[in-house]
């Protein structure tokens, strides 16, 4: 097996598992909290969704065909807003480290920044339960930490694909980062059924065994670049050296980053606005999916979570399979890598959007709001086509660094979308209040998609073979120095 492949099964799996830290507590938190319902004989009536209604007996068990309340448990009495300021917690300075993670990766290399990264987000994982019980302030205290450390795994792994992916390679190599997918679709499925079965606290446990395991197999399996793999063929160590050798520069030490061409860079700009687009529908669907099947349509813990995790899967298919498709059109030259990373980002953004728009109107039709759904988070899946493989073709001897700065942005969509969510939401669990939700949501989409479509390119930019150190270590100081109203020509 080539060494390419297993590093692609590796990243695979590291990001499923980075993705089961991040969304376990989203199913979780559905059995966490105390539902507010008093002992006695009482209906509630989901008045938009009357098909949804409850009865309640006199013993305190619930009609058949209806989601389970236990009325008798020592959940947690969380409002609205502390449900949501759980569920951003992770993100809320997660964005942090995406810039020290690139450039931590181009000096440390990709195996220990994200390795630590998932290592230590497991060990964390175990004290979950613990701290929830303690206090809510305690658990959000927890999650900031953990999404901390989570923070360089995304930006780092871009500069272990540069050094390791031909271009006519990357889209599909790219999908691997949709593990996180996969990574989702299973800790909402898993979960479902581990809580049902032995409670809610074994979503923890479980997410931080697995990370631990899959530490062991990629500190075994895993290596920088082609040069330092002690096992790897010399036929596939040429190939790779010899389609990189125009766009990387292989060095003892790392190359001196140009900070202000970068960071003026219109390429750099237009891929951030875009990839932050993008997640903002993602993180939306991801984070509030399993509270609105729950509360809002009715379903139980073990379809919420099926029906959660389920578009995940459809998500990293469609990844996959529009990745090979990409990457065909490159190598035969019937698309350039530009149109090829458009025509991803009309599915990535713009679809997704118009399915979020439709899931609006899908009103109290569970069938309906399941396809739009799994559509919106299936066409999501793109990204690894469009503006995600993009920052590798405008700049792979600074991808890590460029994909830091722009995940640093986007990845504030985690606890800012929450944020907005509960804001609209508070003490007004209704289907209006939702699609506001879903409208705002739809428009950044489809905005942020056009800008790409419009303005994006994948071309290499002349500052990737900056190669001045005295000039690359004075830019970040000139920016500092230079007075708010100055201006720069960007590089296009």
């Amino acid at each position: 097996m080539e060494k390419r492949t297993v590093l692609w099964y590796m990243a695979f799996w590291g990001f499923a598992i980075n993705y089961m830290f991040r969304m376990n507590i989203n199913i979780a938190i559905v059995s966490m909290i105390k539902h507010s319902i008093p002992k006695t004989n009482v209906t509630i009536i989901q008045h938009e969704c009357p098909r949804n209604t409850e009865q309640l007996t006199s013993n305190n068990t619930l009609a058949p065909n209806i989601f389970t309340v236990d009325l008798n448990d020592n959940k947690f009495e969380w409002n609205e807003h502390q449900q949501n300021l759980i569920l951003g917690a992770f993100f809320t300075i997660n964005w942090m480290m995406q810039l020290p993670g690139g450039v931590l990766a181009q000096r440390y290399g990709t195996k220990t920044v994200f390795g630590i990264s998932n290592g230590v987000a497991a060990m964390l994982s175990f004290a979950v339960p613990a701290t929830a019980k303690f206090n809510y302030k305690a658990l959000v205290l927890l999650r900031v930490v953990q999404g901390l450390i989570s923070g360089p795994s995304w930006p780092s792994m871009h500069t272990m694909t540069a050094n390791w992916i031909p271009a006519h390679e990357r889209s599909r190599f790219v999908s691997a980062y949709l593990g996180s997918s996969i990574g989702t679709a299973v800790t909402y499925i898993m979960c479902g059924y581990l809580i049902a079965t032995f409670g809610w606290e074994s979503v923890f446990y479980v997410s931080g065994g697995l990370g631990l395991l899959w530490s062991i197999f990629w500190i075994l399996l895993v290596y920088d670049t082609p040069a330092k793999h002690p096992t790897i063929s010399i036929r596939e160590r040429t190939y790779i050296e010899n389609c990189n050798i125009k766009t990387i520069q292989f060095r003892a030490k790392p190359s001196p980053i140009p900070w202000k061409s970068l960071l003026l860079s219109k390429a750099v700009l237009i891929n951030l606005v875009t990839q932050t687009g993008g997640l903002w529908g993602l993180f939306t669907l991801a984070a509030q999916a399993p509270s609105y099947f729950n509360f809002i349509l009715g379903l139980n813990i073990k379809q919420t979570g099926l029906w959660s995790g389920m578009p995940h899967f459809l998500r990293w298919a469609f990844s996959f399979g529009l990745s090979m498709i990409c990457d065909r059109l490159v190598k035969t030259k019937r698309m350039s890598m530009t149109n090829v990373r458009k025509m991803a980002t009309l599915f990535c953004n713009v679809l997704q959007g118009l399915f979020i728009l439709g899931f609006c109107y899908s009103g109290c039709d569970s069938v309906a709001a399941v396809i739009m759904l799994f559509s919106a988070t299936a066409v999501n899946g793109a990204i690894s086509s469009g503006a995600l493989a993009a920052v590798v073709d405008i700049a792979p001897n600074y991808a890590g660094v460029i994909q830091g700065i722009i995940g640093t942005i986007s990845t504030s969509t985690g606890f800012i979308s929450p944020i907005v969510v509960g804001y609209l939401t508070y003490n007004q669990q209704t289907l209006s209040q939702w699609c506001k939700v879903f409208h705002l949501s739809g428009a950044i989409c489809i905005c942020t998609g056009f800008i790409y479509i419009f303005f994006g390119t994948s071309d290499i930019q002349k500052w990737n073979t900056y190669n001045d150190p005295v000039v690359n270590e004075k830019e970040l100081k000139s920016i500092v120095k230079k007075p708010p109203n100055s201006s720069y020509a960007m590089d296009t």
